[in-house]
């Protein structure tokens, strides 16, 4: 029987972290994982369900912040899901763009990788919605306000990795927010007429 060695999850984390980025996620197998942290196989099934996981275990810790903030504040729906999208970037995506600009990498060179993070997205979006419920919102305007702030997030987040970005991401957040906002506010913002003619909706 393996021997319980101290902080396995984490080092398991960094060994797949830095193969997948040296080989590329198909060509990297579990057992290589766990020989780059000093572990075994068995040690490896027992903390992750497959190789997949050891780059998405941080979506639990996103998903507990999220909830937490859509519960905690009296804010209004949409404005709740965005303070809580802020509040993830400040407490876990601070100081970490190079690390995250180099896993959305491994994350975009494999399809399966691709369908596991939509799979979390998903779940996520589910978490908040359900927390909106449970503020006593009904399902439309519960989901409304999830799927809102899921895309402020996802434009913004796209915005923080991009090379020639330098703002913090909680404020990309608010920016993005206030560009909603104005679409959805400006009643003429779609208008193919000119000063002197006729509004005409695309």
């Amino acid at each position: 029987m393996a021997r319980w060695q101290p902080d396995a999850r984490g080092r398991l984390e960094a060994a797949a972290f830095e193969l997948f980025r040296e080989r590329g996620f198909e060509q990297t197998t579990v057992a290589d994982i766990a020989a780059r942290a000093s572990l075994d196989k068995r040690t490896f099934y027992r903390l992750f369900g497959d190789k997949r996981e050891a780059l998405f275990s941080g979506s639990g810790r996103v998903e507990e912040v999220l909830v937490r903030a859509v519960t905690e504040t009296d804010a209004g729906p949409f404005e709740a899901v965005v303070a809580a999208f802020r509040r993830v970037a400040e407490e876990l995506f601070a100081d970490r763009l190079e690390l995250v600009r180099a896993r959305q990498a491994i994350i975009e060179s494999s399809p399966e990788l691709q369908e596991r993070e939509l799979r979390k997205s998903g779940s996520l979006a589910a978490a908040v919605t359900a927390a909106l419920r449970a503020r006593g919102l009904d399902e439309t305007t519960a989901t409304l306000a999830t799927e809102s702030g899921a895309t402020v997030f996802r434009v913004a987040f796209a915005r923080w990795i991009a090379p020639d970005s330098d703002a913090p991401l909680s404020d990309l957040i608010a920016e993005v927010a206030a560009e909603l906002r104005a679409i959805t506010s400006a009643p003429n913002a779609l208008t193919s007429a000119g000063p002197d003619e006729p509004s005409r909706r695309w």
